[in-house]
């Protein structure tokens, strides 16, 4: 069956949306796409059917498809707890905490995991898009790569390399990956994409001579910035930038932005409504006091970011924000925020301890114990409006507020609601998609014009419109010759 990597000359270059688009492309040819990264490092996760997690941007993928994802899409998941050290995630499930220095030695083990999976995925459909890591030029990390060329190798995968010439200085960054490679790496380089190109790309035609020139590759075409791609879910915390900007809302939430922000894709389908504005807050930044909502998002490092929290002084911004009548939301992490404490006894995400939490909802948290990871379907009592998402958390929250549930699910309610319904909070992920939910949510806090924003149909025809974008400006047959599919 036939593979191509996508290899990006620096991170962000943009190959998740790459991937994305190629998937979705050649799907619309009518052939059996499955979408892999053997390595990704990223705290926005996605849950399995079967109760595993992979990258976000994976699951957008393997939606670009038109299949369900599953943890061999991306077998290996590092997910950042602090500066130096991740959560491993193996084939969905953790594995052990690990300090960088760590998990480069751990090549031999994971590397055939890799392998397995991309194999089981390679024998069940036509052609398999792979995603890489960051750079393949990283010389110093050489010895410990299964991302890059440390897989494209032993598997001989050909390789597509994506150059982000939005950050300049494209031409040098393809010239110096190419330079950096090893003879069996440059073997396998298949062409190159130049991405996010704005204005006439007739001015690049020198460009293209030159690194065709010097690297022997030939170019499968000049990819044009796609705007639309902030529709998409992003992969990680470099996306939160795409937030930026709008301020027409009639609805105005504030979102801190946490140290170990994750699963912040709970904010896309907001964002995609016209009539609310996203206001970011960043760090040293007070939280503004004419906002309608704060919420508070997940975390990777729950206690962390409680400290973060104190540190900026939001905990103020946030309790006089509720003496005014302002309404909080918490979801997952955010939500174990607003309990009396958030304690960690066997130092599951860091140093055992305890930290105070808001006190905004009669609860407790202890960390520990499996960690729960499951879609869900339910509903949100305030509305009994219907919502779907999915649970990704350790630990288990009490206390009295859970009497006054915020949804009840198949089998269990979940969260809870302050007795002036001021304060609220849940385990759930993914809310936000379920647009008559969204619309009733939002309608609570001001009036507006909302739920014209579908979101599931937008994020479909964003992901045509990309394939569309993909087919116009790359060479499509002849990414499928060099991916062995003629």
């Amino acid at each position: 069956m036939a593979a191509i990597m996508i290899q990006g000359t620096n991170s962000d270059a943009g190959k998740s949306l790459v991937v994305a688009g190629l998937c979705r492309a050649f799907r619309r040819q009518g052939l059996d796409v499955r979408p892999f990264k053997p390595q990704n490092m990223s705290n926005n996760a996605a849950v399995t059917a079967c109760g595993g997690e992979i990258g976000r941007a994976q699951a957008l993928q393997a939606r670009a498809c038109g299949v369900a994802p599953n943890t061999d899409m991306n077998p290996i998941l590092l997910k950042p707890q602090t500066d130096a050290g991740a959560q491993v995630v193996v084939r969905g499930k953790v594995q052990r905490n690990a300090t960088a220095r760590e998990y480069y030695t751990l090549k031999d083990e994971l590397l055939p995991i890799a392998i397995e999976s991309f194999e089981t995925l390679k024998a069940g459909c036509d052609i398999v898009i792979v995603e890489g890591a960051g750079s393949p030029a990283e010389v110093n990390l050489r010895h410990a790569d299964i991302a890059n060329m440390g897989f494209a190798v032993p598997t001989d995968t050909p390789v597509i390399l994506v150059g982000d010439i939005e950050r300049g200085g494209v031409i040098a960054n393809m010239l110096g990956t190419y330079h950096l490679l090893e003879s069996e790496e440059r073997a396998l380089l298949s062409g190159y994409i130049i991405n996010k190109f704005r204005g006439d790309v007739t001015l690049f035609d020198d460009g293209l001579t030159r690194i065709t020139q010097e690297t022997g590759i030939r170019s499968f075409g000049i990819l044009p910035w796609f705007e639309a791609a902030r529709r998409l879910p992003a992969e990680d915390a470099l996306g939160l930038s795409r937030y930026a900007g709008k301020s027409a809302g009639n609805v105005s939430i504030a979102v801190p932005i946490f140290s170990r922000v994750a699963n912040f894709d709970d904010l896309d389908p907001l964002a995609a409504e016209p009539d609310v504005d996203l206001v970011m807050v960043q760090p040293g930044e007070p939280i503004p006091a004419g906002a309608d909502l704060i919420l508070l998002t997940g975390s990777k490092a729950t206690r962390t970011d409680l400290a973060f929290l104190y540190d900026q002084g939001w905990d103020i911004d946030i309790q006089a924000h509720v003496r005014r009548g302002g309404a909080v939301l918490g979801l997952c992490a955010g939500y174990q925020m607003l309990g009396h404490s958030v304690a960690d006894p066997a130092g599951v995400e860091g140093t055992a301890g305890e930290t105070k939490g808001l006190a905004l909802l009669d609860v407790k948290t202890v960390l520990g114990g499996d960690k729960t990871l499951r879609p869900v379907e339910g509903r949100d009592l305030a509305s009994d409006l219907p919502i779907s998402g999915y649970e990704m958390h350790i630990g288990e929250t009490d206390g009295l507020a859970l009497a006054n549930p915020m949804l009840r699910l198949s089998d269990r309610n979940d969260g809870a609601v302050s007795s002036d319904g001021l304060v609220s909070g849940c385990y759930v992920h993914g809310l936000f998609a379920s647009d008559q939910f969204r619309s009733a949510f939002l309608g609570k806090l001001k009036d507006g014009t909302f739920g014209s924003a579908r979101y599931e149909t937008m994020v479909e025809k964003t992901l045509d419109d990309l394939a569309e974008h993909c087919a116009q400006h790359l060479d499509l047959e002849a990414i499928g010759s060099a991916a062995g599919l003629n």
